[in-house]
């Protein structure tokens, strides 16, 4: 059973900084993107970042632009998400996603989600 572990969120001030991790465990697929999503109270989950393998591509949603950096490892198939610069508009539940294919033939894709973690940035 694949299981998607968070950790990392918190409080934060203004201007503060907190890094968010997400490892997969119990590996049945091949993993391929690993990303982060968020949802801000009342409002749909939004992509934050994600990170291809094995070109390293990466994606930012605009707002996060030069605050936010994704990176993983994939020996330990772990996503990270280091906020700096945070703002109280970057409040939300962030949940990890990791998508590829399965290992079993006929190979098809699949994906997979995190349980959530509560980032809350207060002034």
């Amino acid at each position: 059973q694949v299981q998607l572990v968070e950790s990392g969120g918190g409080l934060v001030q203004p201007g503060g900084s907190l890094r968010l991790s997400c490892e997969v465990r119990g590996n049945m697929f091949t993993v391929q993107t690993m990303g982060w999503y968020r949802q801000p109270p009342g409002n749909e989950r939004e992509l934050v970042a994600e990170i291809e393998s094995p070109t390293g591509s990466i994606d930012y949603t605009d707002s996060v632009k030069g605050r936010f950096t994704i990176s993983r490892d994939n020996n330990k198939d772990t996503v990270y998400l280091q906020m700096n610069s945070l703002k109280p508009e970057d409040t939300a539940v962030y949940f990890c996603n990791a998508r590829g294919l399965s290992l079993t033939l006929p190979r098809r894709p699949v994906g997979y989600w995190g349980q959530g973690t509560q980032v809350t940035v207060f002034t």
